[in-house]
């Protein structure tokens, strides 16, 4: 019998660009990446904390929950599951990648991705199915896709050592970052609205960058130059709904990490000025 790990990557497809025409044949999807489940633990309050792991070939990347400019956002759906409540996802802090003139926001090498699992019975194991959804970049993009089903059991199994090592790379609070405010104004565009932010903390580190988002997936955020002066961070975001029509923002929706030297700060919300 197959141990839950080995048994968490059903298939994969990859789907190529048309960027590999005349460029050779495009590589195998299981040469480039390698998706499993690690079935981690139950905590104190009966969650199963558990954790994707997406292991790259060299030189591969993938992408963060708001990929940046250029970068395939992922997409994980566990509707297929059995036993759960609803799921969180820790991610922890990505790098930075300029490619080609353009910022991309991910992981080089490997991803381990902390799950807290809430199941709909305590006690019983938790049947963990779906899809997931993902972009790996080399010099050009593939999407990926794979079929995840795998049984978590109530006593969980396996080293924690990784997924406890992901769940300490998270972004600081905005208080442990000592962040004073955080003022976002905002002003209608023709296609959408334009917002600036202004992050009064100290600095991270060199050539920060502010990744904004909203509480909506389908609004697209375009990002622009992050610039420092002294205490305060300052960023520039287009917002625009795929829809194309107008839509209203809720400033302590807003969402702000800003991201320096292999850290992050994670600040939910903001005033207006």
């Amino acid at each position: 019998m197959k141990s839950a790990i080995s048994a968490a990557l059903v298939a994969l497809a990859a789907f190529i660009t048309p960027a590999f025409s005349g460029s050779g044949m495009p590589p195998a999807p299981e040469d480039v990446v390698k998706i499993d489940v690690l079935p981690g633990w139950r905590d104190a309050q009966g969650h199963h904390v558990a954790a994707l792991r997406i292991q790259l070939a060299d030189g591969w990347k993938t992408y963060w929950r708001a990929p940046g400019e250029a970068g395939i956002p992922p997409s994980l759906n566990w509707q297929g599951s059995g036993n759960l409540a609803a799921v969180k996802f820790h991610w922890p802090v990505p790098e930075v990648f300029q490619t080609s003139g353009m910022q991309t926001i991910g992981y080089a090498h490997e991803l381990v991705l902390p799950m807290t699992l809430v199941p709909k019975t305590e006690g019983k194991p938790i049947s963990l199915s779906g899809n997931v959804n993902l972009g790996v970049c080399l010099d050009v993009c593939m999407p990926m896709d794979a079929k995840i089903s795998v049984e978590l059991p109530a006593q969980g199994g396996g080293s924690k050592a990784p997924i406890k090592q992901a769940l300490r790379a998270r972004p600081d609070t905005a208080q442990e970052a000592g962040l004073k405010r955080a003022v976002c104004e905002v002003e209608p565009t023709k296609k959408g609205l334009r917002v600036t932010v202004k992050i009064e903390m100290p600095q991270l580190g060199p050539n920060e960058v502010v990744v904004v988002e909203t509480a909506d997936p389908s609004v697209w955020v375009s990002e622009r130059a992050t610039k420092r002066q002294g205490r305060a961070l300052t960023t520039v975001a287009d917002l625009v709904s795929s829809s194309g029509k107008p839509f209203l923002l809720n400033r302590s929706n807003l969402r702000m990490t800003v991201l320096s030297a292999g850290r992050g700060v994670d600040i939910r919300g903001c005033t207006g000025s």
